[in-house]
């Protein structure tokens, strides 16, 4: 089977490749760089622009699935790069896949095109995020399916997933992830102090390849799937990977109130030296705390999620060995 994987040199595209080898595709790697494990003899690295239709039309020519996972991830209100991409991004690649007859694409979305705001539990039927208010990754990626949607009207097989956090092993990454930034962090012991009792899904990006996988495989056409892991405040995601590196902390968790009381101070000094970090949009999801609703993806797929201490303890493993743990 020959396979292509936009987005190949990222952290999710990273894993789902090195799955991808194991199971005896041959992978098509998208990307503007060579990413990490590419001397593989099953992996060609192509540098075709997914906003150009004809580049893309070049790169997936003879190709039985697309798995598209470029994205432009931001905490801002307003990002026109990032709308542009997520958005007419999603548009280009579908379009061409339908051009040169692809069988089937799989789309990662995220939670975030769901209005967390509007559901204290979150499942496919959950209102989008179509709201102006919203920060523009949420509305881009909702605007991105409705993009991928005509593409489906018009005759292409594709199928969306909607992954919570995501985090774990392999990341090599510069920076990493945001939620491996703050996992490394914690297993070196830099973080005395972290958010209290505010909550969020977390899902290991090794759970999210399966399901991504699955989706290739017995996903229905048109639909969505919540892929979720297991939620937890965020203070044990943290003491989990200091504790996965023999270390204590943090030590106190500060109520999410204080933080969203100094947000009109913190945010522009963070704007200043630009940085979407600290932000209401940052804070936002934890505010809202959605518990994530992944029964249609275990049904319909044979999704199962693996439980966060083994996520904790495998990522502290990886950056171990990858020299990463105290960079």
């Amino acid at each position: 089977m020959r396979v292509a994987v936009t987005g190949a040199a990222g952290f999710v595209g990273t894993n789902l490749i090195e799955r991808l080898v194991a199971d005896g595709a041959d992978v098509v790697a998208v990307d503007r760089v060579r990413g990490h494990g590419s001397a593989t003899g099953r992996v060609r690295w192509v540098a075709a622009d997914v906003l150009d239709r004809e580049s893309m039309r070049d790169a997936l020519r003879g190709v039985d699935t697309v798995f598209h996972l470029v994205a432009a991830i931001t905490l801002r209100m307003r990002d026109d790069r990032a709308w542009n991409l997520n958005t007419r991004g999603v548009a280009t690649v579908s379009r061409a896949a339908l051009d040169v007859g692809v069988r089937r694409l799989v789309h990662l979305s995220s939670v975030h095109a769901f209005d967390q705001d509007r559901a204290k539990v979150m499942s496919e039927t959950t209102a989008r995020s179509d709201r102006p208010e919203i920060p523009v990754y949420d509305r881009s990626k909702w605007a991105g399916e409705q993009e991928l949607a005509k593409v489906v009207d018009d005759g292409l097989d594709a199928t969306v997933c909607n992954p919570t956090g995501i985090w774990g092993p392999s990341d090599y990454g510069a920076p990493m992830s945001r939620l491996n930034g703050l996992a490394r962090s914690a297993a070196a012991g830099r973080v005395p102090v972290f958010i209290g009792r505010a909550g969020f899904d977390l899902v290991d990006v090794r759970d999210v390849v399966s399901g991504l996988v699955a989706a290739a495989e017995r996903g229905r056409t048109g639909h969505n799937y919540l892929l979720g892991g297991e939620y937890r405040p965020l203070i044990d995601f943290m003491r989990l990977s200091a504790a996965a590196a023999g270390r204590h902390g943090p030590f106190v968790g500060l109520p999410l109130s204080a933080l969203k009381a100094a947000m009109p101070v913190l945010e522009p000094i963070g704007a200043r030296f630009d940085s979407d970090i600290v932000s209401k949009a940052a804070i936002g999801p934890l505010l809202a705390s959605p518990i994530v609703d992944c029964s249609k993806a275990r049904r319909e797929l044979g999704y199962r999620p693996r439980p966060m201490e083994e996520t904790a303890r495998d990522l502290v493993a990886f950056l171990d060995r990858a020299g990463r743990l105290s960079a």
